[in-house]
């Protein structure tokens, strides 16, 4: 029987998580899931997959008169939806995807969704500066507003996964492998992964 790989990834914003999970998917011919698990848990809740996108990683309350596509609303006694139940929703369809096979999974808090789970739970960060330089050359933004965002997106990341896991976003002890983009690039983060992952008996 094929060996089952489960790889969470965790990411500073601008440090090149994404990337790094795509290289992984490459090359370990395993499925990549980012903007597809908010398909799949979009699918299961009745949602429009436009307003799973609007709400990734962030913790909030959604007023019903403030949301459009839903096909579902009819079905919920209160006038507002807590981000719980949005969690829940995405949290289920990680939970299916991990059950039926090898998966690569970027953020969404997938470490601890999976914890009862044998999985690889890496962290990619960088330095301020390196994630400003990866995220101007992205958006054509100017070094302050490179600043200025990455900081606004990584606070709701951080209070996204602090809120729901009762953890600390970003820590180490929280991982199995933190990684540096800045010291060894994209690549050689798939690598350091890879390596690591068959030492370990996790790939």
């Amino acid at each position: 029987m094929e060996k089952k790989i489960l790889i969470n990834v965790g990411r500073q914003f601008g440090a090149g998580g994404k990337g790094v999970a795509e290289i992984l998917g490459r090359r370990l011919g395993i499925p990549v899931y980012d903007n597809e698990l908010l398909q799949k848990a979009a699918e299961e809740s009745g949602f429009s997959p436009a307003f799973f996108k609007r709400t990734d990683e962030k913790r909030r309350l959604f007023r019903f008169g403030s949301l459009f596509g839903l096909n579902r609303a009819s079905s919920y006694a209160p006038s507002a939806i807590d981000g719980t139940e949005l969690f829940r929703f995405q949290s289920q369809a990680i939970r299916d995807i991990a059950g039926r096979g090898s998966a690569i999974f970027v953020g969404r808090a997938s470490d601890y969704v999976l914890r009862d789970m044998p999985c690889l739970d890496v962290f990619i960060c960088a330095p301020l500066e390196d994630r400003v330089a990866r995220v101007r050359e992205r958006t054509g933004m100017n070094a302050e507003e490179a600043e200025k965002y990455i900081l606004k997106k990584e606070k709701a990341r951080r209070d996204y996964y602090n809120f729901y896991t009762f953890g600390d976003w970003g820590v180490a002890s929280n991982y199995d492998l933190c990684i540096d983009s800045s010291l060894v690039g994209i690549e050689g983060a798939a690598d350091l992964i890879i390596g690591f992952g068959q030492k370990s008996g996790l790939i």
